[in-house]
């Protein structure tokens, strides 16, 4: 999907890798002792692309030494074979848990898709969720992302909520023997979007009905469109099985903007949670200075 341009930044010559030719990159060393976050943060390709380089593998690497226990791609369905497997065995003897990939069946302009309840974009979708499968093997994935699309204005919204809710359903059917989830995101991009809000969000999952259906909260994308930041999540926790950061304004890493952060990763952890918070942001900052910024914010706000 290619609806944020700080992800694009992440992409590396996936021959390279094919080829085993994975530079091998010095660390600095960004604080005096080794860390251990209390929840799972998740940085994306490209994030620490000054301080690791520019090969994924190295990425992955830096991050796992840093302190971060979870890493996610939002591309990752775009990228070549080889390079997922090669991405998915390094996570894995490094102990990095794998968070979301999109679905990327509607890219960025997205249309009506799911919404309008055309036959030939609810089959495309569903292929589509039938390759994630196969990806999520190769990179020991549970979670995908997931977006209805755009409004229908030709149809009234419940006869569009009802076409999202049927496509999902028929896409549950594909993700629950394999213990796959998909969890959809509301997003704050364009008005255009059907999916907005949390308590919209919390419904079509009650419909769905499936433990392979559940709420992506993006923490920046609700601040923008909702605010009362705990108080939706308290009231959409049971349905909620991501979370994704990013400050407001400017998407950038915490402390840069409005959002409590240390509040709300508190009361986050204070319930359990144990899944992945993906850093679905960019870096306030540029060059390594920017990146050793992102890291120092993290261990601020997780310091509760």
């Amino acid at each position: 999907m290619q609806r944020r341009t700080f992800v694009k930044n992440s992409l590396l010559s996936s021959a390279a890798i094919a080829a085993g030719t994975t530079a091998t990159v010095a660390h600095p060393s960004v604080l005096n002792q080794p860390r251990q976050f209390k929840l799972k943060y998740a940085p994306h390709p490209g994030m620490f692309a000054q301080l690791a380089g520019s090969d994924p593998i190295d990425q992955l690497k830096f991050i796992a030494e840093q302190g971060f226990t979870a890493f996610e791609d939002n591309d990752m369905m775009d990228r070549e074979v080889a390079l997922q497997e090669k991405m998915g065995s390094t996570m894995a003897k490094l102990g990095i848990q794998m968070g979301v990939f999109v679905v990327s069946f509607d890219h960025w302009p997205l249309s009506t898709s799911l919404t309008s309840g055309d036959e030939s974009w609810r089959k495309k979708f569903l292929n589509t969720c039938r390759q994630a499968v196969e990806v999520a093997k190769r990179v020991n994935a549970k979670w995908m992302t997931v977006v209805p699309g755009n409004y229908e204005r030709h149809l009234p919204k419940g006869i569009q909520t009802a076409n999202v809710i049927e496509s999902l359903r028929r896409a549950a059917e594909i993700f629950e023997p394999h213990g796959l989830v998909m969890v959809l995101e509301a997003l704050s991009d364009t008005p255009d979007l059907f999916l907005r809000h949390p308590g919209q969000t919390y419904m079509i999952c009650k419909a769905v009905d499936s433990p392979s259906c559940k709420y992506l909260f993006d923490l920046w994308h609700m601040q923008r469109n909702d605010g009362h930041l705990i108080k939706n999540i308290e009231l959409c926790w049971d349905e909620i099985g991501y979370f994704q950061i990013g400050d407001e304004p400017g998407r950038n890493e915490p402390t840069t903007g409005e959002i409590n952060f240390k509040n709300i990763f508190k009361y986050i952890h204070s319930r359990g949670y144990d899944g992945i918070l993906g850093m679905e942001h960019g870096n306030s900052s540029e060059g390594k200075d920017g990146e050793v910024a992102v890291i120092k914010a993290y261990e601020e706000v997780d310091n509760f």
